[in-house]
């Protein structure tokens, strides 16, 4: 039997340790959610993303469970939405997700937005430290924080453990990065494979010569950029040769002229979906 190819992790602030890479599962759901993240645990994953409004907990749960890896060796995040904010929601919240996935804990929860319109995001995170107290997650974090939320979260001696941001090298959150970094938060990229331009992004000079050179797949080279700076990815894939592919990443480093031909291709102009008036 192979012995499947485990993700290297990086510590967390607060005891414990993430994957640096994972499996993002928006849109799926059911079945085929069930079944891919099965297969990605069978295959190696330990990390695996979810949400309640991906509307897929339940298939997720399902999946951690059909595996037939122990639940304490799998690493899994959930975030709440903004009905959720406040001292005394986060628990109903966390506790509703933990009988969707048929869980008893979660080892990371987050904020999934910050939802400035409500300013409850303090209050949240006030719950997020109570669950965590209670063992029902082992480590709290948020999602789609920018500097101005966590400088906030800062002034209230609130540091999470993670910031999950959307993140790829025409979108590499530098100055966030570098903040999460001073504070000992670490930064999940979301979409790591870009967005919507996945095709420009692996099919650009920088990223397609270095698959070239080292006889990987441009995915591969985007992939092993983040994590190369510690930065988990959770790519979303219900292929599984697209899953291992995305997880053999840790048998190669790029070098440090390679990197920055791939951070050269930051473009400022790109949209990014602002908290300021995105949110739910």
């Amino acid at each position: 039997m192979t012995v499947p190819q485990l993700a290297p992790t990086v510590p967390l602030r607060s005891g414990g340790a993430i994957p640096l890479i994972g499996l993002g599962t928006w849109p799926m759901t059911g079945a085929e959610c069930t079944e891919a993240v099965a297969t990605a645990i069978e295959a190696g994953y330990r990390l695996v993303d979810t949400a309640e409004n991906y509307d897929n907990e339940d298939a997720v749960g399902a999946g951690v469970r059909q595996a037939s890896v122990p639940r304490d060796e799998v690493f899994v995040t959930t975030k709440f939405n903004k009905k959720w904010h406040g001292r005394d929601l986060v628990r109903p919240a966390l506790e509703a997700a933990l009988e969707r996935m048929g869980l008893d804990y979660v080892d990371l929860l987050l904020i999934h937005w910050p939802n400035p319109d409500q300013g409850r995001y303090l209050e949240a995170f006030e719950g997020m430290l109570a669950v965590q107290e209670a063992g029902l997650a082992r480590a709290i974090g948020t999602s789609n924080f920018t500097e101005q939320f966590l400088t906030d979260l800062f002034a209230h001696d609130y540091t999470p453990d993670v910031n999950q941001i959307e993140l790829d090298p025409t979108r590499p959150r530098r100055e966030l990065v570098v903040l999460g970094r001073e504070h000992g938060i670490v930064t999940e990229a979301w979409s790591p494979l870009g967005r919507d331009h996945r095709d420009a992004l692996v099919s650009a000079p920088a990223v397609a010569d270095a698959a070239r050179e080292l006889g990987r797949t441009p995915a591969q080279i985007v992939l092993r950029w983040e994590v190369q700076q510690d930065i988990v990815a959770v790519p979303k894939s219900g292929d599984p040769r697209r899953q291992l592919e995305n997880l053999s990443v840790f048998d190669f480093s790029l070098t440090d002229e390679q990197m920055a031909a791939i951070a050269a291709l930051e473009d400022p102009a790109a949209d990014l979906l602002d908290p300021l008036r995105f949110g739910h």
